[in-house]
């Protein structure tokens, strides 16, 4: 991406505060105006102090001389501080404008991106805030660099250049030679700085995606002991910064001092130029001061360039991953137009397979058939494919091949939304966000009352603890416990209250009596509803109507448990294991001797 195309992708974001940059452009011109002021008032006062001192005329006749200068100098100062604090304003107003636009923009680009975007490597929530964080402040630093920096140093370098010029051609050509040579360095340099910008960039993905792992991951870190190794990593990581950064610096040093050597020949020349031009009588001798201030005007921007040109050149680096997230067109989540009414729940799948970003095949050659208003179990060891399944019935992600249908019409064809909006999906570990509980409960709905949330609780025998709090529903939910918070997960599916429901392992993070309150509660929802239920609890398994057996991504056996089971497959083994895992042979023990005893 180069500069052009970059102030085209901006431009969409610019376009709606034209107002602003009209009035910048404005206060610009007339900030170039003013600029010129001293080397013209300086030419001015020199040649018209020594035209009185060749007169021998003193200080009297030279007041009206002074009044003048002082009059104009003053009233130079006062535009140039309302000229200046006008682009600044503007100039920064269009920035946090701008800002909010791209940020706004890339936020809500991005929701509508499949999981295959979130899931990818190269795609870590440490990676995506980096490149979002930088690319916003770059752009806008940009906007700013124009306005501000930019935009006010060229015109004002232009004006001065074109008084040079009539002035005298040849000075003037003296001043434009100087600004290509100084360019063509600046421009080496950045070559030079490119790719070790880019590695910047990367290593300091990695780093924020380290420190989010750490905290991530601090509590495993700190039972194993591995402090010291974390630490050591990092400590890695941040010397190859530390040398990446040393190498920019000596490079930028180096072509700065050539660039500054090159700024103070231009001015050599310049003097040298006009004071011979003054000596064969073609110039007054107020002219060197004029052109050697003029020539300052044109070094201006030519001094900053490298310091504007770096930034522009970072801001492009960033620019493009930026414009990477928010242009990835293939990653947007396809949705199709029907909204078949009323959702009874039927689905059929025939030859699906799935395989994730990374390669993995995770499904084989499916076929099945979840019967509405039944409830579907699926059975099989971790990583068999059982929720990877439930994730395509959700559309989170589309199969390689094979078909999925709801109620007969093709899953590619209905409206994704319409279809979430039908089934409700509680996880092992769900979201909690920053928030009340009563706005996490009211996720499932969020046009719900208070009465509604405190029935959606009590249903998901939460109610009582909730009540006991200090704050009651408007207590902070991340301050809950794991169990509590599945809980708060839960009422938020019975607030939402959908014809379909999938639920993959509800229970496993609660205790027993939780664990069996909860399941009296879904066991009241699930009636006339279409479920499929992952688990590895003996009562939600036997409950279900149909079950399938998968392994290894494959549906190995399917039909009602007491078939399957005397079928003497991977269910059996896996439905045994469970009852011995849970003591089933002592607890039978147990519950004999408790009838038996008067």
């Amino acid at each position: 991406m180069n500069i052009w195309q970059l102030f085209h992708k901006l431009r969409p974001f610019v376009r709606p505060y034209r107002l602003l940059v009209i009035s910048t452009l404005l206060l610009t011109l007339i900030g170039a105006l003013a600029a010129q002021v001293n080397a013209i008032t300086l030419q001015y006062t020199v040649d018209s102090i020594n035209a009185l001192v060749e007169g021998h005329q003193g200080v009297a006749a030279g007041g009206r001389i002074l009044t003048i200068i002082s009059i104009v100098l003053l009233s130079k100062e006062i535009i140039n501080t309302l000229v200046t604090f006008g682009q600044k304003f503007y100039g920064e107003k269009l920035r946090i404008l701008v800002s909010q636009d791209l940020a706004q923009a890339i936020i809500e680009r991005f929701l509508t991106y499949k999981l295959t975007f979130f899931s990818d490597d190269d795609n870590q929530a440490g990676k995506l805030q980096t490149r979002i964080d930088r690319g916003i402040g770059s752009l806008t630093r940009l906007v700013q660099i124009f306005f501000i920096d930019i935009l006010p140093l060229f015109t004002t370098a232009a004006v001065a250049l074109g008084l040079m010029y009539y002035a005298n051609v040849w000075v003037g050509l003296v001043a434009t030679l100087i600004v290509p040579l100084y360019f063509w360095i600046t421009y080496k340099q950045a070559q030079k700085l490119a790719g070790w910008r880019r590695m910047f960039r990367s290593n300091m993905e990695k780093k924020s995606q380290g420190i989010i792992g750490i905290i991530q991951s601090i509590t495993v870190i700190k039972s194993f002991n591995r402090e010291a190794i974390e630490a050591d990593k990092q400590l890695t990581l941040q010397k190859t910064l530390t040398a990446n950064q040393m190498h920019t610096r000596q490079l930028g040093f180096v072509f700065d001092g050539l660039k500054s050597f090159v700024e103070q020949i231009g001015v050599v020349l310049i003097i040298i130029l006009t004071a011979f031009l003054v000596l064969q009588g073609k110039m007054s001798i107020g002219m060197i001061m004029y052109h050697v201030l003029l020539f300052n005007n044109v070094s201006a921007p030519i001094r900053s360039l490298h310091r504007i040109y770096d930034e522009m050149n970072d801001a492009l680096i960033y620019a493009e991953s930026f414009f990477n997230i928010i242009e990835a067109e293939n990653e947007v989540e396809p949705s199709g137009s029907l909204k078949p009414a009323p959702i009874r729940g039927k689905f059929e799948l025939k030859n699906v397979d799935f395989h994730y970003p990374n390669g993995h095949r995770a499904l084989k050659n499916i076929n099945m058939e979840i019967r509405p208003n039944a409830i579907t179990a699926l059975v099989g060891l971790s990583g068999a494919g059982k929720s990877t399944l439930i994730s395509l019935l959700d559309k989170f992600y589309a199969p390689q091949s094979g078909s999925i249908c709801l109620d007969g019409v093709n899953l590619n064809d209905i409206d994704t939304q319409y279809l979430r909006e039908n089934i409700g999906l509680v996880l092992q570990k769900n979201h909690i966000f920053s928030g009340s509980i009563a706005e996490n409960i009211r996720y499932g709905n969020m046009n719900a009352n208070q009465a509604e949330i405190e029935a959606a609780a009590r249903q998901a025998s939460i109610h009582e603890q909730i009540t006991q709090l200090p704050q009651g529903y408007d207590s902070d939910a991340l301050t809950l416990s794991g169990g509590q918070q599945q809980r708060i997960a839960i009422a938020r599916m019975f607030l939402k209250n959908p014809p379909i429901i999938f639920l993959d392992e509800p229970t496993a993070s609660l205790d027993a009596i939780a664990a069996e309150q909860i399941k009296n509660s879904l066991d009241a929802i699930k009636q006339n509803r279409t479920v499929i239920i992952i688990s590895h609890s003996l009562g939600q398994i036997i409950d279900a109507d149909y079950t399938y057996v998968m392994q290894n991504g494959e549906i190995v056996e399917h039909g009602q448990h007491e078939n399957v089971y005397a079928h003497g497959g991977a269910y059996k083994q896996i439905f045994d294991a469970m009852a011995k895992s849970l003591n089933v042979d002592k607890i039978a023990k147990t519950f004999e001797q408790n009838t038996a005893t008067p």
